[in-house]
C-alpha cells in the first residue's frame, strides 16, 4: 500500500476495535475458565464426613470445592449502626458524593459520583452445617460474589441558595448530595463458599482463597444461580469479543475496498493512457504523411495551449462533450472526470491532431 492514505479516524476505529476485541477475548477466557472449574468442582455437605474425607486426601486439602451452610460469628458479632437489631460478620459502609457536571460535548449534564469514604468491619466466623460441623471462612474481603445485604441507604439532599445555583452555572458543577449506605452479612445467612477446603492442623476444617489463583467465592445466593450469573458473564464477554472483531474486520474491508478502487481507477487510467499514445502515434504517423516531417509545432503551441497548463498543446477531445481545451496530462490530472468548460462528464477521450 505504498502511497496510499489510511485515514486517522480507520486507523483508530481499528486500533480501537482490535485492543477492546482482544480485551474482552481475555476476560471472556478468564470467566471461561472460571465456569469450566465450577463445574469441575466437587460439592460437599459441611458434616462429620467432610473432616473423614480430608484426612484421607493427600495435603489433607481439597483445592476447589463447593460448600454451604449457615453464619455463625467466633465471638461477639457486629451490630448495625443503624438498625440495632441487626447483626452479622461483616459490614461495610460506603459515603459516596453525588454531582451534575456539565458537558459541552453533548450539551447536558452528566452524573458523577466520588466515594468520600469507606470503612470494612469483620469478625472471624464460621459455616454450620446440619450437625453442628463448622468451616471457618478466611480472608472473606477477597471473595467475589454477593454476600452481603443492604442494611441502611439514605440520601441527604443539598438545599441551594441563589448564590449557590449563580456559582454552580458559572463553575459548570451542581452538588446533588451524599449517599449514605450500609452492607452486612448477617449472622445465620445461608452462604455457598467456593474456594479451597483444607483442615488445619488443630483439626479446624477452614474454607481459604485458592493458591493457584482460582476465583474465590462467597454469596448468599445458591451454586446454580451462581453459575447461571458466571455463565451470562462469559456469555456478554463473548458477544461483546465477537462484535468488535467483527468492526475491525468492517474497518478493515472499507479500507480494503477503497485501495482497491484506487488501483481501479489506476489501472483504468494507465490502460487510458497507453490507448491514447497509440492514437496519438498513429495521427502523428498520419499527420506526417499528409505535411512531411519537417512541419513545425510553434505555431500550434501558442494558438491551441491547454487551458490548465498554458505550456502543452490541447492533444485530446473530450467525449462526449466534444470539448477540445486541455492536454492528456492535464486531463489525466483532473479530480473528477468532468470536462473543466461544460462541467459534464467525460466517458472517453480521443487524441487530436491538426492537419
Amino acid at each position: 500500500m505504498d502511497g496510499f492514505p489510511v485515514k486517522v479516524t480507520e486507523a483508530v476505529c481499528l486500533g480501537a476495535s482490535l485492543a477492546i476485541s482482544g480485551i474482552c477475548y481475555y476476560l471472556y477466557k478468564k470467566s471461561r475458565t472460571t465456569l469450566d472449574k465450577l463445574d469441575d468442582a466437587p460439592h460437599f455437605t459441611i458434616d462429620g464426613k467432610l473432616k473423614d474425607i480430608l484426612k484421607v486426601t493427600p495435603g489433607a486439602c481439597l483445592q476447589y470445592a463447593v460448600i454451604e451452610g449457615a453464619v455463625r460469628p467466633v465471638g461477639e458479632p457486629l451490630t448495625s449502626q443503624f438498625q440495632k437489631e441487626i447483626v452479622g460478620v461483616l459490614q461495610k459502609f460506603l459515603l459516596r458524593e453525588h454531582r451534575l457536571v456539565w458537558n459541552g460535548l453533548s450539551r447536558t449534564w452528566m452524573d458523577s459520583e466520588r466515594v468520600l469514604h469507606q470503612r470494612v468491619n469483620e469478625v472471624p466466623f464460621v459455616l454450620v452445617g446440619s450437625d453442628e460441623t463448622m468451616v471457618r471462612v478466611l480472608c472473606p474481603i477477597q471473595a467475589s460474589g454477593v454476600h452481603t445485604e443492604i442494611t441502611h441507604e439514605k440520601f441527604h439532599q443539598v438545599n441551594y441558595g441563589f448564590g449557590d445555583i449563580v456559582g454552580q452555572y458559572l463553575s459548570g458543577e451542581k452538588l446533588k448530595g451524599q449517599l449514605e449506605t450500609e452492607e452486612m452479612l448477617k449472622v445465620g445467612t445461608a452462604l455457598t463458599g467456593i474456594g479451597e477446603v483444607m483442615l488445619d492442623t488443630d483439626g479446624m476444617l477452614c474454607l481459604r482463597p485458592p493458591p493457584n489463583g482460582t476465583q474465590y467465592f462467597l454469596s448468599i445466593a445458591d451454586f446454580d444461580t451462581l453459575r447461571g450469573e458466571q455463565e451470562s458473564m462469559a456469555t456478554g464477554w463473548k458477544a461483546l469479543t465477537i462484535t468488535f472483531a467483527l468492526v475491525g474486520a468492517a474497518v478493515l474491508l472499507w479500507v480494503g475496498r477503497r485501495y482497491y478502487y484506487r488501483l481501479k481507477v489506476q489501472w483504468e487510467q494507465d490502460h487510458e493512457r497507453r490507448e491514447f499514445e497509440r492514437l496519438q502515434a498513429e495521427a502523428t504517423r498520419a499527420r506526417a504523411l499528409l505535411t512531411g516531417p519537417e512541419a513545425s509545432q510553434d505555431r500550434e503551441h501558442i494558438e491551441n495551449a491547454c487551458v490548465i497548463c498554458l505550456s502543452q498543446p490541447r492533444n485530446c477531445i473530450l467525449l462526449d462533450c466534444g470539448h477540445v481545451c486541455c492536454c492528456h496530462s492535464c486531463y489525466q490530472a483532473l479530480p473528477h472526470r468532468r470536462c473543466p468548460i461544460c462541467r459534464q462528464n467525460i466517458s472517453r477521450v480521443v487524441p487530436l491532431y491538426h492537419v
